[in-house]
């Protein structure tokens, strides 16, 4: 097995890592941040570097193989919607977010997948999705970071620093959801001549 797709591996086998570390009550804070949100946040980080690293790596040794064209964007799903779950079970999310996140993720995986059977092109990311990936990335480690819930500021009860987090992290988290709506339309709009047939 290749460097890559031991990478590919090690991003799935810490998620039940951050699983484990999310039902731990360190009872301890780091700048009024709870240290297991810290911890999480590190290796939702780290897992996220490997996502680039393999990929690189891959294309610049070549040795992208089938397994990990098939493993790759399964490893980036389950550590995000891992990491969007963790955050509503912390109350710091709205459900609805994994939700339209898992909706478009099967609708876009099941797309692509016929678009293989029936015509063999690998369907690539438009632009809406490498936004959506991207936004998503910054959007979970700064839900992780952040101490109050998703659009806390509308109470009118943040001031100072926390007030201005909280709008950064709930805007960059709202584009996210948009790139991720926009995304699953394009795949969709582009694909209307498939659900035609």
């Amino acid at each position: 097995m290749n460097t890559p797709n031991k990478l590919t591996i090690l991003r799935i086998l810490i998620v039940p890592i951050i699983i484990i570390v999310s039902l731990i009550d360190f009872k301890v804070c780091v700048l009024g941040i709870p240290l297991s949100y810290i911890i999480i946040d590190i290796l939702f980080i780290i897992a996220s570097i490997t996502d680039d690293i393999d990929g690189y790596l891959a294309r610049k040794n070549n040795q992208v193989t089938n397994f990990g064209k098939f493993l790759d964007p399964i490893a980036d799903k389950i550590l995000v919607i891992s990491a969007l779950i963790i955050l509503v079970g912390f109350n710091k999310l709205p459900p609805v977010i994994p939700i339209i996140v898992i909706f478009r993720e099967f609708l876009v995986s099941g797309y692509r997948l016929i678009e293989v059977q029936t015509s063999g092109k690998v369907i690539a990311a438009n632009i809406w999705g490498k936004i959506k990936t991207v936004t998503q990335m910054i959007a979970i480690i700064m839900a992780f970071l952040e101490v109050n819930s998703f659009g806390a500021f509308t109470t009118g009860e943040l001031q100072g620093f926390a007030l201005v987090f909280n709008i950064l992290s709930t805007s960059v988290m709202t584009v996210s959801v948009i790139a991720t709506i926009f995304s699953g339309y394009e795949y969709l709009k582009n694909g209307k001549e498939l659900f035609k047939q």
